[in-house]
């Protein structure tokens, strides 16, 4: 009569993938609650940040209504949702603020574009980019005034083979040695009036 041999606990469980198995879930309950935690905190601090910006090219004097509680949405050129905030005054739209995005030097620059029902910039604002400090971060209101030039301009003012930086031919100053970040910025301004134009029915249209 043979005695089958016990192979002890710990070998036959593979126990070191059971245990990294309850690591894995402790870490991800931890996540988990963190994330639901700071979830809240993060979306109120976002929307203090765009009604910041919207104050910065929207005067209060000019709307009388929460630009940010129910936002017009619209699809962009690249076939992605654009946020539209209307501001209105005695049932009519008074200024349009949304988010464009041109590519600079380092990558991304976003910028807010606020306009008048006729068109005409009421101010854009640089919310954030990665560019070289001290040559491309000229684009910020806190560093320069480059930016506040293109308040009262419009689609036809300047003409239309205008809207470059002059090394380009256009009217719009270039930073020395850094011509791409100001091409950026003239350039997604510009698209934004075209998308103003092509979409102007709708966005002067006083949702309910």
């Amino acid at each position: 009569m043979t005695t089958e041999a016990k192979t002890p606990l710990l070998e036959r469980i593979p126990y070191q993938a059971i245990l990294l198995g309850a690591c894995a879930a402790i870490a991800a309950a931890l996540l988990l609650g963190v994330d639901n935690a700071t979830r809240e905190p993060i979306a109120q601090r976002k929307m203090e940040d765009l009604q910041q910006s919207l104050a910065q090219v929207v005067p209060d004097t000019l709307h009388d209504n929460n630009m940010v509680a129910k936002p017009l949405l619209l699809t962009g050129a690249d076939g992605k949702e654009v946020k539209i905030y209307q501001g209105t005054k005695a049932g009519k739209v008074t200024a349009l603020v949304w988010e464009t995005v041109g590519f600079g030097y380092a990558g991304e620059i976003r910028t807010i574009i606020a306009l008048d029902p006729e068109g005409k910039i009421l101010g854009t604002r640089v919310l954030s980019h990665k560019e070289t400090p001290g040559l491309g971060d000229k684009i910020e209101a806190a560093k320069a005034d480059w930016i506040t030039k293109f308040t009262g301009l419009s689609l036809g003012n300047p003409p239309e083979d205008q809207w470059k930086v002059k090394k380009d031919g256009g009217q719009f100053d270039q930073f020395s040695g850094a011509t791409i970040t100001p091409r950026a910025v003239v350039k997604s301004l510009h698209e934004a009036l075209q998308f103003f134009e092509a979409h102007k029915a709708e966005m002067l249209e006083v949702k309910p």
